[in-house]
C-alpha cells in the first residue's frame, strides 16, 4: 500500500517536472552528472571526510582516541547490517525517492553530529544523578554510535550505491565508458575533500564546517535528486544507450532481465566478485588508517608517507577511465585478476617502503587495484545478474564492503599490537588475491550462461 501510496504522488512521475524522452539528447548523459554529484555528495560520510574532524570530536566529547574509533566501528558494522534492507527499499521505491530520502539524511546527521558533544553534556547532566555510571563521555560516545550509524548509512551506503546503481541501469553497451568518466570526478573530488574540509574548518570551525555541508547536501543534493535522479529509461519511455521506446512512462519492471538477491547470494560469481571489494576496502582503509604510523614503523616521516595518495590518485584516475574502456570490449573477469595483482604488488610495497625503490609498486599497485575498483563496482552486477533487482543485490554487496572497510583498521592494529609490527598483517592483506583470482578463473555468471 506504502509503494502504490508514493507512486502516486505527482512530484515524483518520472515525467515531472520535465519529460527525458521529449530531451534533444540521451537523458543518460544527465544521469551521468547526476551519479556523479551523488557519489561526491557521500563525501562527508566516508572514512575520508570523517578523518578531517577526528581531532576536534575527541577535544570537544573528551574521548579517547580509541574509544572514538571503537564507536566508529560499532556505527559502522551496524550501518553495514542495515544496507539489505535498504537495497530492497531501492527496488521498491526507485532511485528517484531514495536519493532524496539519503541526503537529506546525511544533512539531518550532519547537523546532528555538529552538537552531539553540547547533546552529551545536556543529557549526562540530566541523567547523573538517577545513573551516577552514566559519565558524560560515556554518554557522548552512545551518542556518537548513533551518529555514525546514520552517518555511514545514508552516505557511504545508501547515497554512494543508489547514484552508482541508477548509472548501471541507464547504460550496457557504454556502460564501462561511463563509469570510468565518473571516476575521473569522483577520484579527484575524494582526493581534494580533505583539504577544503580543512580550509572550511580553519574559516568556520568544525562545526561551522559540518553545518554548512548539511546545507549543500541535505538542501542541495537532495533538490538535485529530485529534479535530476531517475530509476531507469523505461520508466521515461526511453532504452538503454538511447533507444527510445513506442510508449512513455511504462513499467520499469516489464522488459528488465534479473536474478532476484535470494538468486544471485546463492552463485558463487556473487561473491567472487564479493570477495574481491571487500577485500580492497578492507586493505585500503586499513592502511589509509594506519598510514601514519606504518610509516613510522619504517622510518618514514609523516609528511613524506602521506603524500603518497597523490601519485596513487592520479593512477587510480587513469586506470579507471582505460579500465571503463576495457570492460565494454572483454571478460570483466580478466580485469578482476589484473586489479587482485595490482592489489598485491601494492600492499606487499607498502609493508616493505623502506627498501630503495618501493614507492613506485606501492603506487602503481594501489592506483590500479583503486582504478579498477571505482569502475567495476558500477559494472559487475547489472553485467552478472541483470537490473531487476539490482537494488537489492547491491544492498548485500555494499554490506559486505562496508562491514570490510570497518574490520581493516582493527585487523591491522590487533597485528600490531600482537607482533609489533604492521608487516604480518599487510601480508595478510595479500592472501585475497591469489583466492579471488582462483575463483575468477572458475565462475561462469549467470548472464553469460543464458547468453550461450
Amino acid at each position: 500500500m506504502l509503494s502504490k501510496l508514493a507512486s502516486q504522488v505527482s512530484i515524483f512521475r518520472a515525467d515531472f517536472p520535465f519529460a527525458p524522452a521529449k530531451l534533444p539528447f540521451f537523458y543518460g548523459w544527465v544521469i551521468l552528472v547526476a551519479s556523479v554529484l551523488g557519489v561526491m555528495a557521500s563525501i562527508p560520510g566516508q572514512t575520508i571526510g570523517v578523518s578531517v574532524f577526528t581531532d576536534h570530536l575527541i577535544e570537544a566529547t573528551g574521548l579517547s582516541r580509541l574509544d572514538l574509533a571503537n564507536a566508529y566501528l560499532v556505527g559502522t558494522l551496524t550501518s553495514g547490517c542495515l544496507l539489505p534492507l535498504g537495497g530492497k527499499l531501492l527496488d521498491r521505491f526507485g532511485a528517484r525517492r531514495m536519493a532524496v530520502l539519503a541526503a537529506m539524511g546525511l544533512g539531518l546527521t550532519l547537523c546532528y553530529l555538529a552538537g552531539c558533544d553540547r547533546l552529551s553534556q545536556i543529557i549526562s547532566q540530566a541523567v547523573t544523578p538517577l545513573f551516577p555510571f552514566a559519565s558524560a563521555t560515556m554518554t557522548a560516545a552512545v551518542l556518537l554510535v548513533l551518529g555514525f550509524v546514520s552517518l555511514r548509512f545514508c552516505g557511504q551506503g545508501m547515497l554512494t550505491m543508489t547514484s552508482r546503481t541508477m548509472l548501471g541501469k541507464w547504460f550496457e553497451r557504454r556502460r564501462g565508458q561511463v563509469s570510468g568518466i565518473e571516476g575521473i570526478f569522483v577520484a579527484f573530488g575524494f582526493s581534494g575533500a580533505p583539504y577544503f574540509f580543512s580550509l572550511g574548518i580553519g574559516a568556520l570551525g568544525w562545526r561551522g564546517t559540518w553545518l554548512t555541508l548539511a546545507a549543500v547536501v541535505g538542501i542541495g543534493m537532495s533538490a538535485v535528486s529530485w529534479l535530476l535522479f531517475r530509476d531507469n529509461p523505461e520508466m521515461c519511455g526511453l532504452q538503454m544507450d538511447g533507444k527510445v521506446t513506442p510508449a512513455v512512462l511504462k513499467d520499469p519492471a516489464t522488459p528488465m532481465w534479473g536474478l532476484t538477491r535470494r538468486e544471485a547470494i546463492r552463485t558463487l560469481s556473487f561473491w567472487a566478485v564479493t570477495l574481491a571489494f571487500a577485500s580492497q576496502a578492507l586493505s585500503v582503509t586499513g592502511i589509509t588508517f594506519h598510514i601514519v604510523s606504518i610509516g613510522a614503523e619504517l622510518g618514514i616521516a609523516e609528511a613524506k608517507m602521506v603524500t603518497i595518495f597523490v601519485p596513487i590518485a592520479l593512477v587510480s584516475t587513469a586506470v579507471g577511465f582505460l579500465v571503463g574502456l576495457a570492460c565494454d570490449r572483454i571478460r570483466l573477469q580478466t580485469i578482476f585478476i589484473f586489479m587482485m595483482v595490482g592489489q598485491a604488488i601494492g600492499i606487499g610495497a607498502i609493508a616493505n617502503l623502506n627498501i630503495a625503490g618501493m614507492m613506485l609498486p606501492a603506487t602503481l599497485g594501489l592506483g590500479i587495484s583503486g582504478g579498477c575498483f571505482g569502475t567495476l563496482t558500477t559494472v559487475v552486477l547489472p553485467r552478472f545478474f541483470g537490473r531487476l533487482h539490482l537494488g537489492a543485490i547491491s544492498g548485500v554487496q555494499m554490506m559486505a564492503i562496508v562491514i570490510a572497510s570497518a574490520i581493516g583498521p582493527s585487523m591491522l592494529a590487533n597485528v600490531q599490537t600482537a607482533t609489533g609490527s604492521y608487516r604480518g598483517g599487510l601480508y595478510a592483506c595479500c592472501l585475497f588475491a591469489p583466492v579471488v583470482i582462483v575463483l575468477m578463473l572458475l565462475i561462469q555468471p549467470p548472464a553469460q550462461s543464458l547468453s550461450r
